[in-house]
């Protein structure tokens, strides 16, 4: 991207041609809560590059590293081995562009591998349909959400309390402009999922029961159940999976009834990177593919009868008026999408089994290792690689407490849920093939010490 410096005049004869007044007023729409009212206290106007890059680098020294720790953190982004294949392959220059493959002629290359990727995502979820990616899970659901609304004609979702809180306020945010209701709740520190509770609130206004498998906590529950109850009030089923390396072992959503299946693909090809760029899986039943959102790569042949791909149903904003698109969501995570997929590639259905039985006989050892430190509890009767710890003091100072022991110990409730006191010592810890024994050594040390 080219650096283009403006004037005050330029800055002017732009606002004056929109007939904006200032540059504030194009941020009208941000409460004024949210907005800053003057310069941040402290940082300079302006400084010279290498003192920028100086304070940036001091600063970035203060952090914690995540491969250089022993790392329990989950809840939504997971610290799995990448092989340096993926990295390679995915810089390569026929790959490593920003290009949208509106010309089938000139790109067969990149409308193959989508084509690939959503055929890999559709297996991996248990669904006959996948889109060419979406930008992260939680926009993923959104998108779910309003898919159901335009397919039953009803505007109440029912959102379990297990589903990740920063899920449910992405929902929230775009449920302001779209008139739909939200039921949701906080979950409990229990083995049992709000599986009953969702079947009872499910009526005639219900669009879709939304809920996360695993969940938020890290439990698992059969969904059939609440799929039959949506289905015989006219709703649908979308299910979340915000670890993709759990459908290895554990039955995909859409073999238990699931209508829209989406989620999370980071767990696979993709590093932590701060939380993004990630890449959304979005997949579905054939019969409502015309509502699905997103590009969808599709195979064909062309003039000569040779086998060829192109996008189809691109009924986005882009390509159509915005009234009658069926997303806003102009793009796909391309690259991070190529990345899963090559990392798919290479593990195969055999290898991603392996991978999950690893994972999850390492979960359960550290489990047992935790449980029996005096007042720590495991509430989960089943999980994955992720379950959650009630201790016997607080969790959220109990993870700062281990961070100057040099272990990231997992994830507080208290900071996914601030202000709810009941979840307030709760913990969820997530174990994957990367925590060596020594790692899981020092997190049961700095628990035992943090929990006296």
């Amino acid at each position: 991207m080219r650096y283009l410096p403006l004037s005050e005049a330029d800055r002017s004869a732009m606002l004056a041609k929109i007939g904006a007044s200032s540059i504030d007023e194009l941020f009208k729409d941000v409460p004024e809560e949210a907005r800053l009212a003057g310069p941040i206290d402290g940082l300079p106007m302006h400084a010279s590059e290498m003192a920028v890059e100086r304070e940036l680098s001091a600063l970035a020294s203060k952090n914690m590293v995540a491969g250089e720790v022993p790392f329990f953190l989950g809840c939504g982004a997971y610290k799995h081995h990448v092989p340096a294949s993926v990295d390679h392959i995915i810089q390569r220059g026929e790959f490593l562009t920003a290009y949208t493959p509106y010309q089938p002629e000139i790109a067969q290359g990149t409308l193959q591998v989508l084509f690939e990727f959503q055929t890999q995502v559709a297996r991996l979820l248990g669904c006959e349909v996948a889109n060419a990616s979406m930008y992260d899970g939680s926009t993923a659901c959104w998108e779910a959400i309003g898919m159901a609304r335009r397919i039953t004609r009803k505007t109440k979702a029912i959102l379990s309390n297990g589903l990740h809180p920063h899920y449910v306020s992405v929902c929230r945010t775009m449920a302001k402009f779209t008139g739909d209701t939200l039921a949701t709740s906080n979950p409990v520190l229990e083995a049992a999922t709000d599986a009953e509770a969702l079947i009872a609130a499910i009526d005639a206004d219900t669009s879709c029961v939304v809920v996360q498998y695993p969940d938020i906590l890290g439990r698992i529950t059969d969904l059939t159940p609440i799929a039959e109850a949506a289905h015989a009030k006219g709703a649908l089923l979308v299910a979340v999976v915000t670890e993709p390396v759990a459908l290895g072992l554990i039955k995909a959503p859409g073999e238990m009834g699931a209508d829209i299946v989406v989620g999370e693909g980071q767990s696979i090809g993709v590093g932590l990177q701060f939380g993004g760029p990630y890449v959304g899986l979005f997949a579905c039943r054939e019969k409502h593919v015309r509502q699905m959102p997103g590009r969808l790569a599709g195979e064909t042949v062309d003039a000569e009868g040779k086998r060829g791909f192109v996008l189809t149903l691109s009924t986005r904003e882009q390509h159509i008026r915005r009234e009658k698109a069926t997303s806003n969501i102009c793009t796909n995570s391309g690259l991070c999408a190529l990345a899963f997929s090559v990392h798919m590639t290479l593990l195969g259905e055999r290898g991603l089994t392996q991978l999950a039985q690893v994972n999850h006989a390492r979960a359960c050892e550290v489990a047992g290792r935790l449980a029996a430190i005096p007042g720590v509890e495991v509430i989960n009767d089943a999980f994955f690689n992720e379950f959650t710890l009630k201790l016997p003091v607080e969790a959220r100072p109990a993870v700062h407490a281990m961070v100057e022991k040099g272990v990231l110990g997992g994830v507080s409730l208290g900071r996914l849920y601030p202000g709810v006191d009941a979840l307030a010592n709760g913990l969820v810890v997530a174990v994957t093939e990367v925590v060596s024994d020594e790692d899981i050594g020092a997190l049961e040390a700095a628990l035992k010490e943090v929990c006296q």
